[in-house]
């Protein structure tokens, strides 16, 4: 039998481990999805794959599930960072979910000169890239990383990871995916989604300068953040990643 509801825990898993539930999971799994004693769950904690755990306890402000087989292993996703500009509340949380679906290591939030957020609320991000795995079946978790400075984090960018530079200024020529990157190594890659008012000047001089940077054109209309997000990742993973 297979379980319908699937949860992320921060806890080890292993046949025949106690899962103690917090408040809030107990709400979801016992007032929400109506489980009780006897019930399965799916189980992941991005570490030890995915467990079918048995419901031991069950309370209005607490539980306690016992893992019981592994139903699948640790499946990691390529070694992908994505970095965006934030942008609207909705659209930020849009981004978070779709790039944990869609399959990337890490997710780095970066203000650029155009950038209008000036902070994200990283723990609110992180909760929604745990819904996007719980929900696409995934065992990984990706982390999102706290807001940095673009210019800062290409300080200290380390020259073994190529970074996918989506230039809104390339629209309507051909992406570079199709060229030289297509069949290429994967090895460690980014990603770079720029703001809603484009890269400034200085920081395109600066990419261009970056020897593991490429620019590519995503079609021939200017995205929007949250479509440019999705549709580099589709090229990547389609070029280079998990999807071949």
């Amino acid at each position: 039998m297979v379980a319908k509801v699937r949860l992320y825990v921060d806890h080890p898993l292993g046949a025949g481990q106690s899962v103690p539930l917090s408040r809030d999971q107990a709400h979801y799994l016992f007032g929400v999805m109506r489980l009780g004693v006897g019930a399965q769950v799916s189980l992941f904690n991005g570490r030890d794959g995915e467990w079918r755990a048995d419901v031991a306890e069950a309370g209005k402000r607490g539980g306690v599930l016992v893992a019981a087989e592994q139903t699948a292993p640790l499946r990691l996703p390529p070694d992908l960072w994505l970095l965006f500009a934030p942008i609207k509340k909705a659209r930020t949380d849009f981004i978070v979910e779709k790039a944990a679906e869609m399959g990337v290591a890490r997710i780095m939030p970066v203000q650029t000169r155009f950038t209008n957020a000036e902070r994200i609320r990283q723990d609110r991000l992180q909760a929604h890239a745990i819904e996007a795995a719980e929900q696409c079946g995934g065992t990984h978790v990706p982390e999102v990383a706290g807001l940095q400075r673009l210019d800062r984090l290409l300080d200290d960018w380390p020259a073994e990871r190529r970074i996918m530079f989506c230039d809104e200024a390339l629209a309507g020529r051909s992406s570079a995916l199709t060229g030289h990157f297509a069949g290429g190594a994967p090895g460690p890659w980014a990603i770079l989604i720029g703001p809603e008012g484009g890269f400034s000047e200085a920081e395109r001089d600066r990419l261009a300068a970056l020897p593991s940077a490429h620019a590519v054109s995503l079609g021939p209309r200017i995205l929007r953040a949250d479509t440019a997000a999705v549709a580099a990742l589709t090229l990547w993973q389609s070029a280079l990643g998990d999807w071949r």
